[in-house]
């Protein structure tokens, strides 16, 4: 295994200090406005590819993520079940975060920087990344590093997933799990789209609106969606498409696995809960069952970011115990 040529020894960011820098991260320049998904707010856009800068080996990557994030957290879904644990590292930041954008700091579940850069905030990834140091978009997770070149190769989430589904087959524990099939890609992209919409992105567009109109449009949007993959599951589970489990699965897991204990209540979305779903709930509760899905979920971490830190919806910061969910089969 290949790692970075040299490291630097680990550094941790000072306190959490929201009276001094706020709660909100604000993306400088013109990513302060960009949707998410846009080239403005994710520029840092490489593949890696065999014929590229960016070709696929062992110990060259590195995954800056946050347990609370659902975009991270498919990466880590992804890397567990594709067994790629001792070929590509991870990181990951302190689930509370105030105006300074991500940070690394010890505690349970989150490390310091363990690629060898010594950074305390990601923030200085992404400067590192850019010709004069002066990166506009938004400090987001995931980030995939190259250790190698000790600069980002993508933030763009969609596709990091992906690339790690495809590329490093050679040197996975478990390379006989195809979450991209050949023949079912035009299909996946196209639920993929769908589900990034309307469910990943739709809890945001309920939670985060400024207006009654736009609330009630994110709202209507997030359980359309979720009134149709329910009615799918029905006919044609036990997985989104059929027996195979693939990257749609993934992407729509991490919202399915917030939704009770934050989406419900913190973002208003209160129609229904996930376990008021039965087909949506069984196949929630069959995904949990696996390892890598379960064992990646961090609900404490989860909580704890979106209570105390979006502040703008949640004054208090005060943290809910609940709910307790049994996600046994």
């Amino acid at each position: 295994m290949t790692g970075p040529s040299s490291t630097v020894a680990p550094a941790e960011a000072g306190p959490v200090d929201f009276a001094r820098y706020g709660t909100i991260y604000q993306p400088r320049g013109g990513a302060e406005l960009a949707p998410w998904g846009t080239a403005d707010a994710y520029p840092l856009r490489e593949r890696i590819s065999d014929d590229g800068p960016f070709p696929a080996a062992p110990g060259r990557y590195h995954l800056y993520v946050s347990l609370a994030c659902p975009f991270a957290h498919r990466t880590l879904i992804v890397r567990a079940l594709k067994g790629l644990e001792e070929v590509v590292g991870v990181s990951v930041v302190d689930p509370i975060r105030d105006g300074r954008g991500w940070a690394f700091r010890t505690g349970r579940g989150q490390t310091l920087d363990t690629a060898g850069n010594g950074f305390a905030f990601l923030s200085e990834a992404y400067e590192a990344s850019v010709p004069d140091g002066h990166y506009t978009g938004r400090v987001s997770v995931p980030v995939l590093w190259d250790t190698r070149e000790r600069r980002i190769v993508a933030n763009y989430y969609p596709t990091i997933t992906i690339d790690l589904e495809t590329r490093f087959d050679a040197w996975a524990r478990h390379p006989e799990v195809d979450l991209y099939p050949g023949d079912l890609r035009t299909d996946i992209d196209a639920l993929n789209d769908h589900i990034g919409e309307h469910v990943n992105n739709g809890v945001y567009h309920a939670g985060f609106a400024r207006t009654q109109e736009a609330y009630e449009a994110g709202y209507d949007e997030v359980f359309n969606a979720l009134d149709g993959l329910e009615d799918r599951l029905t006919r044609s589970g036990p997985y989104l498409f059929g027996d195979r489990l693939t990257e749609a699965d993934v992407r729509l897991w991490v919202t399915l696995v917030r939704f009770d204990a934050v989406y419900h209540g913190h973002f208003k979305v209160n129609r229904r809960r996930l376990v008021d779903y039965p087909a949506l709930w069984a196949y929630a509760r069959r995904l949990h069952a696996l390892p890598a899905f379960r064992d990646t979920t961090d609900l404490d971490q989860i909580k704890r970011h979106y209570y105390g830190t979006q502040l703008h919806l949640n004054p208090t910061g005060v943290v809910p115990k609940g709910p307790v969910v049994d996600w046994s089969l």
